[in-house]
């Protein structure tokens, strides 16, 4: 199932072959760059086809000096890296330094056409960087081009693993090449190779969570992951702004602890969104039939305000359907987080339902998790507990590709305070860097292992030997110590006047005294 086309065939072209790439410049696109410099690579074909697409987060330029400068958004190489002012030139440029932009591709070779294409690959058709661009072009269009099966040329791969995370592999005899994009044409985000998550994949957190739930003594686990539980479904609500009654929480967290055992489908998405909404009266379940978007409306005039523009309703079969393939066909190859981080994101960005998105987007998280092993049995981790900690943090990284994709949205409000998409959009939200979310999730998942599961399971451990010691002194039942340490946690390990005079009025001065001092010594 494909996406709408409507739009794909209006990119017209309207600059000059000849003048078609510009000269240096000291601002692009409203980005400054460091000093000045001759736009490559990406930007120079997006500046030179007039390409409607977000900028990729890193532009990419030559300078007048002889130094690699980094910062603002901006790589700056030197003079003797220039590309040639050609079509061929900056998209070898690319390739070679910058990694694959699947978006940016795609509506260039829309606007390029065929022949284009075909040209470069007979100026060199063993060359592998014209091979990549054939097989990229065949990819992405879904079009033949006019040109025999390579016969010629070693196997290279399509996506650099020195760039960014791939998966296994098919060969493509045709192109002579390896395709390993993880993904397909109907959903493929990329993540970029960085230090932070080279380390993080380097620390193996999947066998640290083994060895944290090792170390919780038995009796002790089952209560923990109770707990765990029941806080990242509460924390999942409080991410909504939501104050749900116990019993939805308790269900959300029951499903949240199914996490993994059933394929991702469109019939299990809708039976999660069921049990997220909880009252169902006033919310059209399944996929939605109009567009959406995240934000706000003006008090007077109910115009929309939005933060974030979802994908077209037209557009919402094609792209969940990317989004189950890559779980079903690709998620096994890569890095069990990342795949959690590019399929999550993935849906928060396309955003399919009226209501429940966000917790869906959460859930996936678990969902992949738990479907490689991750988590060991019985234990889920608090990732969404993790993820209220850095709020702001997350809004920032939810962000971070909503604004950029935001001016590329043609839209105009309906008679119902809602947004109307005007323009060919589906491919923004099949094709984006998931490079910082991914970072970002790695993060959360680090501190659930390294901190909330052993704190929690130190701080039962710590309850019980309290109410070992209180019930040494004093003959009391369960519900009436919980109260007791309640209160006496509330009030930095002293019983406040109204509970020793109401609550605890039969305690002496001598039993409160030696109350508190047990408390302050366990915690």
């Amino acid at each position: 199932m494909g996406c709408s086309s409507d739009c794909e065939n209006s990119f017209v072209m309207d600059k000059s072959a000849e003048n078609r790439f510009s000269g240096t410049v000291t601002v692009f696109h409203g980005r400054r760059l460091p000093e000045r410099g001759t736009p490559a690579g990406y930007a120079a074909l997006i500046d030179a086809y007039d390409l409607h697409v977000p900028l990729p987060r890193t532009l990419y330029a030559t300078g007048e000096r002889h130094r690699i400068t980094e910062g603002g958004g901006w790589n700056l190489y030197t003079p003797r890296h220039a590309a040639k002012a050609t079509l061929s030139g900056h998209l070898t440029f690319a390739l070679k330094y910058e990694g694959l932009d699947l978006a940016v591709l795609k509506r260039l070779f829309v606007t390029t056409g065929a022949n284009s294409i075909e040209g470069i690959v007979k100026a060199t058709p063993t060359g592998s960087y014209a091979r990549r661009l054939w097989f990229l072009y065949e990819w992405l269009t879904g079009e033949r081009l006019d040109l025999p099966d390579a016969d010629h040329g070693a196997y290279i791969e399509v996506v650099n693993r020195k760039q960014q995370y791939a998966g296994i592999g098919e060969t493509s005899s045709r192109h002579r090449v390896k395709n390993n994009l993880p993904g397909s044409r109907h959903f493929c985000p990329l993540v970029f190779r960085t230090e932070s998550l080279e380390r993080f994949i380097a620390m193996d957190l999947q066998a640290q969570a083994q060895e944290a739930v090792a170390a919780v003594p038995r009796d002790l686990l089952a209560r923990t992951a109770a707990f765990l539980l029941l806080k990242d479904s509460k924390s999942s609500f409080a991410i909504e702004g939501e104050r749900p009654p116990q019993d939805r929480i308790q269900r959300w967290g029951r499903a949240i602890g199914e996490a993994g055992k059933q394929p991702i489908d469109l019939d299990e998405l809708l039976r999660l969104q069921r049990i997220v909404i909880g009252d169902t009266r006033f919310v059209h379940l399944g996929l939605r039939t109009e567009g959406g978007f995240v934000g706000e409306h003006d008090r007077d005039i109910r115009m929309p305000i939005p933060d974030h523009i979802s994908a077209r309703h037209k557009d919402l079969g094609a792209l969940v359907e990317g989004l189950i393939a890559f779980d079903e066909q690709t998620a096994q190859q890569l890095d069990p987080v990342l795949a959690a981080s590019v399929l999550a994101f993935g849906f928060v960005y396309i955003h399919p339902f009226e209501d429940g998105n966000g917790r869906l987007h959460r859930y996936l998280i678990h969902h992949v998790l738990a479907e490689r092993g991750f988590n060991p049995t019985g234990v889920v981790f608090p990732v969404s507990a993790a993820i209220f900690e850095r709020i702001d943090d997350y809004r920032r990284v939810l962000e971070d590709y909503s604004k950029r994709l935001l001016p590329f949205i043609e839209w105009q409000a309906d008679d119902n305070g809602n947004v109307r998409v005007l323009n060919n959009t589906c491919d923004f939200y099949r094709f984006f860097d998931a490079t910082p979310q991914t970072e970002f999730l790695f993060e959360c998942v680090q501190k659930t292992i390294e901190h909330d599961l052993p704190d929690e399971a130190e701080f039962l451990r710590r309850y019980d030997t309290f109410r070992t010691r209180i019930a040494l002194l004093v003959d009391m039942p369960d519900r009436l110590s919980d109260l007791l340490f309640r209160f006496l946690s509330q009030n930095e390990g002293k019983l406040s006047d109204r509970a020793r005079n109401k609550e605890f009025g039969a305690l002496t001065d001598e039993e409160v005294i030696c109350i508190e001092n047990i408390y302050d010594e366990i915690f």
